[in-house]
């Protein structure tokens, strides 16, 4: 009767894990976090019924699930701030490594005059422009055991410890560089609001880097739901620290921050987030340099800048003599020369006169935008599949483990080979600022 009870909640548990998986591609949290206790379940029933007989025991990755479970929850709560905060293309999931996707872009249309006609006129078509991203990173992580290395680890007691590190340790590493990818399109910010050098939220009980980081998004047109900031830890730090009103129960309305430390409740409309791989960008060397004397209208993107010496860089954020918004350079140049502004350009006309252009000094960019203008495709590294569809990889096992936290699905692969055994830890990965006005610099 033991084993028959024991065989029946092995039963369910799988039937659990397998309905779970089937409801993960909505990257529902309550469905991943299901999927996650059916596996581990599935995974500890099947070891103690191998260990009591009443079944095989299985030399495959079932085993480890337990053990990877517990370093990616681990892993999922270290500083990643971009990944859950972007949005999701699962669109493309199909698509191969290096292929070019097409992310449809719809342009400002006009309005025109009702006339009353037999006839509606033939007016109004539109160019939809393509917005084109690809995966462009297939990488794994290596953790290769010898049999005598593991023997003497085994001996010492340290070998389900030293494994869970490992596979720690890779998870780790797949989502920094995921996370630094995504940090890395700083660059492509509309404008920029802050001092650079200078921690944003230093100011007690003063919310402005917010507001203003909101009013740069809502100039530009950009939705103002879904509202995302992630910035580095030094700026979360002042924000627990010097933001009295934000921990205060009374004021906002929750003890979450005053208790956990938590970051992650709305403020202004934004859902910060904190992450360890915002990146710090040093200045180009320009001076001097002054607009040409053709002058340009606001929403200008290119202008040709004359007299100065020195680079000016994709991402130096540049101001113009009268004008006080901080734009940020898309095109650069090495020279005197054209250069261009992210989109949506000029908010006010340069003259028909040499207009000074000053770079602003280096800075950490923390980034303030609408979900969707950030897009991240993630999926599992392809492997190849023979005439039958079945797959042809020398792989002896291979598991995927959803992260509850991001959403990230990790590819786990077993290489039995001679004398030794590696896993890999695999994730296929791409990243595109697809719209630029609708993201903004908050200068540190």
């Amino acid at each position: 009767m033991k084993k028959f009870h024991t065989i029946a909640v092995a039963m369910a548990a799988m039937a659990f894990a397998s309905v779970a998986s089937a409801t993960t591609a909505s990257i529902d949290k309550l469905s991943l976090y299901a999927r996650a206790f059916g596996e581990i379940a599935y995974a500890h029933i099947n070891n103690f019924m191998a260990n009591q007989g009443l079944m095989l025991g299985v030399n495959n990755l079932t085993g480890l699930i337990p053990t990877m479970f517990e370093a990616l929850d681990t892993v999922s709560r270290e500083a990643v701030g971009f990944i859950p905060a972007v949005k999701r293309n699962s669109s493309a999931e199909k698509a191969a490594l290096g292929q070019v996707i097409t992310i449809p872009v719809t342009q400002q249309g006009t309005l025109i005059d009702i006339t009353p006609g037999v006839t509606a006129a033939g007016t109004g078509g539109q160019t939809v422009a393509p917005n084109t991203m690809t995966i462009s990173k297939s990488k794994a992580y290596e953790v290769l055991w010898g049999g005598e290395e593991q023997r003497g680890q085994l001996n010492a007691g340290t070998y389900n410890s030293t494994l869970l590190d490992q596979f720690m340790q890779g998870f780790r590493t797949l989502a920094n560089a995921v996370e630094g990818d995504l940090a890395s399109l700083a660059i492509n910010a509309s404008r920029a609001y802050g001092t650079a050098g200078t921690t944003p939220f230093g100011v007690s009980a003063d919310l402005s880097d917010f507001a203003q980081s909101r009013k740069i998004l809502i100039d530009n047109g950009a939705p103002q739901t879904d509202l995302q900031m992630v910035m580095n830890t030094a700026a979360a730090a002042n924000m627990r620290g010097k933001q009295a009103g934000l921990f205060k129960v009374n004021e906002a309305g929750s003890e979450i921050l005053l208790r956990t430390g938590s970051i992650a409740l709305p403020v202004d409309g934004f859902y910060p987030h904190e992450s360890g791989q915002i990146k710090s960008f040093t200045k180009g060397t320009g001076t001097n340099y002054t607009s040409n004397t053709a002058g340009y209208a606001a929403g200008a993107t290119v202008v040709n800048i004359i007299t100065g010496t020195g680079t000016v860089l994709a991402g130096d954020v540049v101001t113009w003599a009268g004008d006080p918004n901080k734009y940020v350079v898309a095109v650069g140049n090495t020279a005197a020369g054209p250069i261009t502004l992210a989109a949506p350009g000029l908010l006010q006309a340069i003259p028909a006169a040499a207009t000074a252009m000053t770079i602003g000094g280096s800075y950490t960019a923390n980034l303030a935008f609408n979900r969707s203008a950030i897009q991240l495709i993630t999926r599992a590294p392809a492997m190849p599949v023979g005439p039958d569809g079945k797959p042809m990889d020398m792989a002896d096992d291979v598991v995927e483990m959803v992260d509850p936290i991001s959403g990230l699905v990790y590819q786990i692969a077993m290489y039995k080979m001679y004398r030794q055994i590696k896993y890999e830890i695999g994730l296929a990965w791409g990243v595109k600022a697809a719209k630029s006005e609708h993201i903004a610099l908050l200068l540190g």
